[in-house]
């Protein structure tokens, strides 16, 4: 009987915290035992709950994630680390690669990604569990520094375009909120079309919605680039 990857999530903003606690809960093989949004609560949940893997932010109210990875490696606890963080410079990615993280992905978290990493470090663990004895074989498809991924064009759901995707992404640059009516004048479509488009970039996490109300009090969803 197969034993279910035990995970922790560790991330500031509740709500990001909570889809991945939804997504997981969707994957087979992995149970959620925890959910911190400091450090002061990572590291007592840390030692109490002491998973299999966390799924760690870097930036925290209270702290850094990285000092909780560094605090996990001394105390010699048995859990793996997937770094989830908008820090993009050398640096941060270097002293993670220290730490002996499994994976770093970026945010804002492409959740196939997300999933591939996941089903990675699941076949891993099952495979080591199997074996004894290691040969140089093994020990190099464990130590893969990349997760291969398939093209984005056969990972996309039923009804979303990749041509169509890219214009839609192109709408959007730091400052720019729209509706989807908007969006579909743009790029020569149906208001209903850009906005299966628009709910689509909302579920991987590169756009977010708010609500405005017009002069006679409609309300409008708009979109714009989430920003971490």
């Amino acid at each position: 009987m197969t034993t279910n990857i035990r995970v922790m999530i560790i991330e500031d903003d509740q709500g990001i915290a909570e889809v991945h606690n939804r997504y997981l809960s969707q994957m087979e093989g992995f149970d959620v035992v925890g959910i911190a949004t400091s450090q002061n609560e990572a590291e007592m949940q840390l030692d109490i709950l002491q998973p299999d893997l966390v799924l760690l932010d870097i930036y925290l109210p209270d702290g850094n994630g990285l000092e909780i990875l560094s605090q996990v490696r001394q105390q010699k606890q048995h859990c793996d680390v997937i770094l989830i963080t908008a820090a993009r410079d050398v640096n941060t990615l270097q002293e993670a690669m220290r730490g002996g993280v499994v994976d770093y992905l970026l945010k804002p978290v492409i959740f196939s990604r997300l999933e591939s990493a996941l089903q990675k470090y699941s076949a891993q663990k099952q495979q080591l569990a199997t074996v004894s004895d290691l040969d140089q074989k093994l020990v190099d498809k464990m130590l893969q520094s990349s997760t291969k991924t398939e093209p984005e064009s056969d990972r996309l759901p039923k009804g979303i375009d990749g041509v169509t995707l890219d214009k839609i992404r192109g709408l959007f640059t730091s400052d720019t909120q729209m509706s989807a009516d908007d969006a579909g004048v743009k790029i020569g479509a149906s208001r209903t079309t850009a906005r299966r488009y628009l709910e689509y970039l909302i579920s991987t996490g590169e756009l977010e919605a708010d609500v405005h109300y017009g002069s006679v009090g409609r309300p409008e969803r708009t979109y714009k680039k989430q920003v971490r």
